[in-house]
């Protein structure tokens, strides 16, 4: 339940202070999904540059100088990895032939110490699951569809992993968790649900997008600083049936389907999760997609609604 978000500047349409102002806004609507931390990346001057507080958005003023195009963004909720230790925290710096690259996840990995053995990787002192594509990334020596291909075929659980190269460009590989973009004239800001997005946008009141787009799970989606997209794909792991994954624009239609809401909740008993944890997400604030993959991880579910549950 952490958050992706960004922005990619690619006709150099915004003034420093509209990027800022997006980017603040992006974040502090992504707290929805975590506010254990938050984080972001860019290049400036030749280098990549990472700024990741253990913080939630609204305590923090994201800045980026002056001819930063593209950004990348995280907030957090921790389910692995204690956030009071930077390292922990998203975006993780990564570095193949000497060319630095910046990885945020969202989602949950539960194989990532069996691969640390398997693919004989080095000990890391970042605890965090997130970490391990960062690793797998490095020891293919290459950023490319190839590599990212083979380390999305390797891990398991839920995920969208967004990438930013050494030639800022971001790469987003899509898992079985949302993501959507949009598109405006001569910039794109992307964010982990159409929701966000839609929020954040009318808060700025940019007006709706020349076009949205949601990638789907198995695909490999590269956007270059230009905007120009290229696409490849991968072979996603079984995972468990995604009733919500297409939901019209502008629309949230959650609350209008009652036949949804009891798919999820059938789905949830199944899994050892009770209906009245279900609507205590709900009322939180959660969305479907959320608590889908909350049910993954049943002992953090069960964890979180009891302190909802408590603080009700």
């Amino acid at each position: 339940m952490c958050s992706l978000f960004g922005l990619i500047d690619h006709q150099n349409k915004l003034t420093t202070r509209e990027k800022n102002r997006i980017l603040n806004t992006l974040a502090r609507e992504c707290e929805v999904r975590g506010t254990d931390a938050t984080g972001i990346a860019y290049h400036f001057g030749g280098r990549l540059r990472i700024f990741k507080r253990p913080l939630p958005a609204r305590k923090l003023r994201l800045r980026v100088p002056s001819d930063v195009n593209v950004i990348m963004g995280h907030t957090r909720m921790t389910t692995q990895g204690n956030e009071k230790f930077n390292q922990n925290n998203h975006p993780f710096p990564g570095s193949i032939h000497g060319k630095t690259f910046a990885l945020a996840h969202n989602g949950i990995l539960w194989n990532d110490k069996i691969l640390r053995q398997q693919e004989n990787l080095p000990q890391t002192s970042v605890e965090t699951d997130s970490f391990i594509a960062v690793q797998l990334l490095e020891q293919q020596n290459a950023l490319d569809f190839q590599s990212l291909k083979e380390m999305a075929e390797k891990v398991e659980g839920s995920f969208v992993f967004t990438v930013l190269d050494s030639e800022d460009a971001i790469w987003f590989v899509v898992g079985d968790n949302p993501l959507c973009l949009f598109h405006y004239d001569g910039f794109t800001l992307y964010a982990s649900t159409q929701d966000i997005l839609v929020k954040a946008t009318k808060r700025l009141r940019l007006g709706k997008p020349e076009s949205v787009q949601q990638p789907q799970e198995g695909e490999i989606l590269k956007i270059d600083k230009h905007g120009y997209q290229t696409t490849d794909s991968f072979m996603p792991r079984t995972t468990y049936p995604h009733w919500w994954r297409h939901s019209p624009y502008y629309g949230y239609p959650w609350d209008e389907d009652s036949r949804l809401h009891d798919e999820l909740v059938a789905a949830a008993k199944a899994m050892g999760v009770s209906e009245t944890e279900v609507q205590a997400l709900l009322d939180y604030g959660c969305d479907p997609d959320e608590i889908e993959e909350l049910l993954y991880d049943p002992a953090l579910l069960h964890e979180m609604t009891g302190e909802l549950l408590y603080a009700y």
